[in-house]
């Protein structure tokens, strides 16, 4: 278990390293935006800087944007969750001042692509291990858990408003090139995570009571159990069916690999959901 969790760290420390790499390496220095809560605070600090001549980096700014987002969790969706989320805000924070902002190319478009890469590799890797970087990822979580909201809407619209207003206050072609960024970044996490905000699980197992058990203990999901059986060995098996959002996705593997290590598991995306989604 400590050495589950050690990894689960470490890839949160590395995931923050990538996500300072792109912004001091690639985004800042062309003025091109990042996706969700850090494009927001690489703006605000971009604000302060050339029109209020204030000296906030995105860094300090983006540590501030999560405190009420990181209490919220606390509270909605699970210490265990948000614990990875702090850890991963603190250390990009923290990289974000110790790693020197650098142009390393001129031309506005690689920074684009190398910046999209590396802020959709950190927070991918992030995803996949059960954590998140905070910002929209914990209001994501925490809409999932209240209601079965289109969470794409927020995400969608925050972008939105990063883009008009990079599109406003700078060139409009700096508004462009933040959607090729976005476009990039949301290609990379795709490949390393999941495209869809929701996936169908069926669970093959002899044990549904307790995977049941489990389930429920960590998350609010309905589950139906249908009877199976074995087309080979003709033993008698139960198969679960749920529904899951991708921040559950981890946990799920988890707690499957503890209960029931033998149960064969099927991942399905899921591209709509109707009907109750919540355990009620």
């Amino acid at each position: 278990m400590f050495l589950v969790e050690a990894k689960r760290i470490v890839i949160v420390i590395f995931g923050a390293v990538l996500n300072a790499l792109s912004l001091n390496f690639f985004l800042i220095s062309a003025n091109v935006y990042a996706s969700g809560f850090t494009g927001a605070a690489q703006l605000i600090s971009s604000i302060f800087k050339d029109f209020l001549g204030i000296g906030l980096t995105t860094g300090i700014i983006l540590f501030v944007l999560n405190i009420p987002v990181i209490i919220l969790g606390w509270y909605k969706v699970g210490k265990g969750f948000t614990i990875y989320s702090v850890v991963s805000v603190i250390f990009t924070t923290f990289f974000l001042e110790v790693i020197p902002i650098v142009e390393l190319s001129e031309d506005i478009i690689l920074n684009a692509v190398f910046g999209g890469v590396l802020g959709g590799a950190g927070v991918g890797l992030t995803l996949r291990h059960g954590a998140s970087t905070g910002g929209m990822d914990i209001v994501a979580m925490v809409l999932s858990r209240m209601k079965d909201r289109p969470i794409g809407v927020y995400f969608l619209t925050l972008n939105a408003i990063i883009i008009a207003m990079a599109g406003l206050l700078y060139e409009p072609e700096n508004a462009l090139y933040t959607l090729l960024t976005l476009y990039v970044t949301t290609r990379v996490i795709d490949t390393l995570h999941t495209r869809h905000a929701k996936v169908t699980a069926m669970i093959i197992t002899h044990k549904p009571e307790e995977l049941q058990k489990a389930i429920h203990d960590t998350m609010v999901r309905g589950i139906t159990i249908l009877p199976a059986k074995g087309a080979y060995t003709r033993d008698d098996k139960s198969m679960m069916y749920l529904v899951v959002t991708r921040y559950e996705l981890y946990d799920l593997e988890r707690i499957i690999a503890e209960v029931d290590p033998n149960a064969f598991t099927n991942i399905v995306q899921t591209t709509g959901v109707f009907g109750s989604f919540r355990r009620d």
